[in-house]
């Protein structure tokens, strides 16, 4: 892509001339330091969040899913998110390790309004509170517990306008390549991508927790 010189966006007075008028005082409003309660009843009713963090080799986010109500608040200050088991590329987790900033993007399936949380986090691996989020007696390996600094909910304008909740546009699954076929084409032919597909399912339940 090229552009002209003239029409790139370098410092903040262009911006800020761009996108007028100024916030309206609701935008600023929402945004607090501490879990409400009533933003504790939208992280009770999601079963979805996107953690975002960042390290040396770039940024990462990550969806995490689970019952409504797998993060945790642990009080107005604490969120906690079991590390459910996965492909074990623990991108955010080597994140949070070396640089503890994190953000998370929490969905609730029917509602167009999202909350947004910033913050810092830290891993956990005391068993207790390991053990406190076992799901059919399986305990997740660690807990990322977050200390809240910024939370607010977004509008439900990207919602309503991406149609994201409505059914009737929803993808085939058929109408896309599937992982098989991509792992074979990534692999060259090295992974068999009917195999991968046909016991994808069976795969997936065992492993899920």
């Amino acid at each position: 892509m090229t552009e002209s010189v003239d029409h790139l966006v370098t410092s903040l007075e262009q911006l800020e001339t761009l996108y007028t008028p100024a916030p309206l005082p609701t935008a600023l409003l929402k945004e607090i330091d501490h879990v409400h309660p009533h933003y504790a009843a939208l992280i009770a009713a999601s079963p979805f969040v996107v953690i975002s963090t960042c390290g040396p080799e770039g940024l990462d986010g990550s969806p995490r899913g689970d019952a409504p109500g797998f993060v945790r608040v642990h009080d107005e200050k604490t969120l906690m998110i079991p590390d459910r088991r996965g492909n074990n590329r623990i991108d955010s987790l080597k994140n949070i390790v070396r640089d503890p900033r994190v953000a998370l993007l929490f969905l609730i399936p029917g509602i167009g309004e999202t909350l947004r949380v910033n913050g810092r986090a830290v891993i956990s691996a005391e068993p207790a509170l390991c053990e406190s989020f076992a799901v059919d007696g399986k305990p997740p390996k660690t807990v990322i517990v977050v200390t809240v600094e910024r939370i607010y909910f977004q509008c439900a304008k990207a919602i309503t306008r991406s149609k994201l909740w409505d059914a009737s546009r929803h993808a085939e699954r058929d109408s896309l390549p599937s992982t098989g076929t991509i792992l074979a084409t990534l692999s060259q032919g090295g992974i068999d991508g009917e195999t991968y597909d046909r016991d994808r399912p069976a795969r997936h339940l065992v492993q899920l927790y």
